[in-house]
């Protein structure tokens, strides 16, 4: 079965480029960000990964770890690796899981037959310090990923996960955000010394709280 937002996902072990990881373990008390490829040596997942490491500081920031995955071995990985340092001016300092049997692929539903039943499709997940899933996408292999977006996510999770909000459209960090329908509007006054607006009675934003 498919993993779902709310699910626990799976505990595994595997071998990376970084030795052994038993995930659970490597995760801590971290949010995680686990994302997949088809492959090593492709090129737009060359970009991703010298991407994702430049924005590795940004990540710790909000108590995230970063961890890839393609389906080659760890020296398929080291040799891969070597070339993104190369290409993408950077150093890649985080672990590429090394899933040649494929079982942590199936393991999350990486496999879509229907796209390629031998390769992993290109799979974000982000998960909590709970292990919940808490979101994911799935990009086709012609579109990078926007990390940035991850980010913006993983900033939206932290903040509605602390405070009764929620965050509108194209949002980001520092911006008004949504009270939530839950929250009567004259709680909500007490709740958010800020200022509430009611746009709508549905509709209300605020600042946002902890800034």
């Amino acid at each position: 079965m498919a993993l779902q937002l709310g699910d626990t996902v799976p505990n595994f072990v595997q071998q990376s480029s970084q030795g052994e990881i038993n995930f659970y373990d490597w995760a801590g008390d971290s949010w995680v960000v686990f994302f997949s490829h088809p492959a090593d040596y492709t090129p737009v997942c060359t970009t991703e990964l010298g991407e994702v490491s430049r924005l590795v500081p940004e990540f710790e920031k909000r108590n995230a770890k970063v961890i890839a995955l393609s389906v080659d071995d760890a020296d398929s990985h080291t040799g891969w690796i070597s070339d993104i340092n190369e290409t993408q001016n950077t150093t890649v300092n985080y672990p590429i899981l090394a899933d040649a049997d494929k079982s942590v692929s199936d393991l999350y539903g990486m496999i879509h037959p229907n796209a390629n039943a031998k390769v992993t499709v290109r799979t974000v997940f982000v998960i909590d310090p709970q292990h919940k899933l808490r979101l994911t996408i799935t990009y086709p292999p012609s579109t990078g990923r926007n990390f940035e977006e991850i980010l913006r996510v993983i900033d939206s999770l932290q903040l509605t996960d602390n405070y009764g909000v929620a965050t509108p459209v194209n949002w980001k960090d520092g911006e008004d955000v949504v009270v939530v329908p839950s929250i009567p509007t004259e709680e909500a006054k007490q709740k958010f010394p800020k200022g509430v607006t009611e746009i709508k009675p549905y509709l209300r934003m605020t600042p946002q709280p902890n800034k």
